[in-house]
């Protein structure tokens, strides 16, 4: 039995010094050292020598063993500092975790809204982000002189006076109405730019959600209806409603939408500033100088729109302070959304 182990190591040891392929390192390995390898067994033929055998030749064996096993560790470091292409691979390692990837806070709200107005049968639109002056501010009712175009600084493309990027997704409204006509129910979601100073709660790029609905007999009461079923869904208990009035030049009546704060209930607290409500944004009835842009008899249709900022609901829905984190891409941040 002596003999035949220190053949076997004889053997083994030649073999390993000739080795030059990573591939065949792991196949000796294996034809050896492995589970039913040949040295393997051998070794368990020990338990059947004579008692007076079985120390000395147990003793030999677990030497050539660890021989043959430190001989292969030199090897495996020797492959590994070569060049890469020759490089030990051990493929019994486990493997290195890939990070999936995950959806964006602004993305997770909105594909809720999505979802909500389908479910209300409104057709989702997108529009263009490069967009003519005409439909983001003349067929808005507000021409050239109108004082509203000061209260949005806008981005204007340079060498081109007719062009800019749109400053809110209102600039579908108009489009839509050329293109579908009346009854209309449609939700626009997108990103709108504004040349504004950045702070916690101002970005010169944010998302939008403006929804238009056209039909026979449109009232306050379709609005309200439409806004609960919007944020109810969205934050997941029931809210309330409110509506103060407000500027826009594309709606008459002009609103301003309040819905019972999510924190206290409408009780009052911090965040709402103890009043119960916060504060969403513009809406009111359409129009009719829009009605007329989009090619609709406002006397035979009457149409509501409101909109709303996207930022400002993912904010509320996941406690976010400063909306120049959603930009931000800071990884600590953007990981909390990945369930």
């Amino acid at each position: 039995m002596k003999n035949t182990l220190q053949q076997f190591k004889q053997d083994i040891l030649r073999q390993l010094e000739e080795v030059a392929d990573i591939s065949l390192l792991q196949e000796l390995e294996k034809k050896y050292l492995g589970r039913k390898g040949e040295l393997t067994l051998l070794l368990k033929e020990i338990g059947n020598l004579p008692a007076t055998e079985r120390k000395e030749t147990g003793k030999l064996a677990n030497e050539i063993r660890a021989e043959i096993k430190q001989k292969l560790i030199e090897i495996k470091s020797a492959f590994a500092k070569a060049p890469a292409d020759k490089q030990f691979f051990d493929a019994t390692l486990p493997g290195k975790k890939i990070e999936a990837g995950h959806l964006h806070p602004l993305t997770l709200v909105q594909r809720e809204l999505e979802k909500i107005f389908s479910s209300m049968g409104f057709m989702i639109l997108e529009g263009p982000e490069l967009e003519s002056d005409y439909y983001n501010f003349e067929a808005l009712n507000i021409p050239k002189t109108h004082p509203a175009r000061d209260m949005q600084d806008t981005f204007y493309i340079e060498g081109h006076a007719d062009l800019v990027m749109r400053t809110q997704t209102s600039n579908m409204q108009v489009r839509a109405m050329e293109k579908y006509g009346a009854p209309l129910r449609c939700a626009v979601i997108g990103a709108t730019y504004r040349h504004e100073a950045t702070d916690m709660s101002h970005e010169h790029s944010f998302c939008q959600i403006e929804n238009l609905v056209v039909d026979k007999g449109i009232s306050l009461a379709n609005l309200v209806g439409i806004l609960k079923t919007m944020f109810s869904g969205l934050y997941r208990q029931e809210v309330n409603v409110r509506l103060r009035p407000g500027y826009f030049p594309f709606v008459e009546p002009g609103l301003e939408a309040e819905m019972s704060c999510i924190f206290c209930g409408g009780k009052g607290c911090s965040v709402c500033k103890k009043t119960g409500w916060l504060e969403m944004g513009g809406a009111g009835l359409v129009h009719p100088n829009v009605l007329k842009y989009g090619g609709v008899d406002p006397k035979k249709y009457q149409g509501l729109a409101f909109g709303f900022g996207i930022e400002r609901m993912a904010m509320l829905k996941y406690g976010i302070n400063d909306i120049r984190l959603f930009r931000g891409g800071d990884l600590h941040f953007l990981t909390q959304f990945s369930s």
